[in-house]
């Protein structure tokens, strides 16, 4: 039985990789053990050096980490338990810890992860919203980032559509970014959702933990939907991982003729699936529902109207 403190102090230790934390965390189960470790013994593990640090310092903040997300709240589950989502286990450089608020996802769902620009259009947000909507309604939840713009929309229309909607943050759990999606965070642990993040809590929102927060996203999910991406949208990483991961990749009609969608055409001429609604992804998948007397066009519309009147 591996001591939890082990894996928070492996998780704290600056400069490693995601599959080098993995590494020590299958050669430890000790904290003792790890402790009485040298930064040189764990450079020669690691087969590179590492800048300065003090194992006195890491062991501090972890046990801080521990104490903060008791006090919050916040739950987590270590790589080594069998609770552990176990699409996420199979990458790579799976996280050592997911820290997460709300449920961890059903492992027997699928999920489908649905991403895009923090600033769409009208109609790549409607969509958005649309395919979160139908995917719920079909009984299958959206991961997205609880970004603005395509990533709220798809966690919305999910929400709408019945369903408990994943967000995975470039924070700690307890920090939503951006502020002003504070009630839709909200919203997602009311609707039997979840809030999940590698980081510990307390941790901002850094700029590099984004593009490391996508390869959850898309590890979590069956396939990934872009939906509307520029050229440079983050969006793109998502997908990159998406295959370096054999998940399927979807990109949405709506994207490939947007101004906002030159990213979005470009996959779509590199070979990704092009589909106009969940229907495309519901049979690829082999799963027919029935569709659901209460989601008529017009609910549809006035629940979208009402979304649309939040910024993107």
């Amino acid at each position: 039985m591996a001591d939890d403190l082990l894996d928070l102090i492996i998780c704290r230790v600056p400069g490693l990789k995601g599959d080098e934390r993995i590494r020590l965390v299958k050669k430890y189960n000790k904290a003792h053990d790890f402790l009485a470790l040298s930064r040189s013994d764990i450079e020669n593990i690691i087969e590179r050096p590492l800048k300065p640090w003090k194992m006195e310092s890491i062991q501090v903040m972890a046990e801080k980490d521990a104490e903060l997300a008791v006090r919050l709240g916040i739950q987590r589950v270590s790589w080594r338990e069998e609770i552990y989502p176990p699409l996420l286990r199979e990458i790579f450089d799976p996280p050592v810890f997911l820290f997460y608020r709300g449920r961890l996802p059903n492992p027997e769902k699928p999920m489908a992860a649905v991403v895009g620009t923090r600033k769409p259009t009208q109609q790549g947000a409607e969509r958005a919203f649309t395919l979160g909507r139908e995917l719920g309604e079909a009984g299958i939840p959206v991961v997205s980032g609880l970004a603005l713009g395509i990533d709220a929309m798809a966690h919305r229309g999910n929400i709408e559509g019945k369903a408990a909607t994943v967000a995975v943050l470039g924070s700690g759990a307890d920090m939503i970014f951006p502020s002003s999606n504070r009630n839709l965070a909200r919203r997602i642990l009311e609707t039997g959702g979840a809030i999940v993040s590698e980081y510990p809590p307390g941790t901002g929102p850094d700029k590099w933990h984004f593009p490391a927060r996508n390869r959850i996203i898309s590890a979590l999910s069956r396939g990934v939907v872009i939906v509307e991406a520029p050229e440079k949208s983050g969006a793109l990483i998502t997908a990159r991982y998406a295959l370096d991961q054999g998940r399927d990749l979807w990109v949405d009609k709506v994207g490939i003729s947007s101004p906002r969608g030159a990213g979005t055409a470009r996959l779509a001429q590199e070979g990704a699936v092009v589909v106009s609604s969940a229907k495309d992804i519901l049979a690829e998948w082999k799963i027919s529902v029935e569709k659901d007397a209460r989601s008529g066009d017009n609910a549809l519309a006035s629940s979208m109207a009402q979304y649309l009147k939040i910024k993107l």
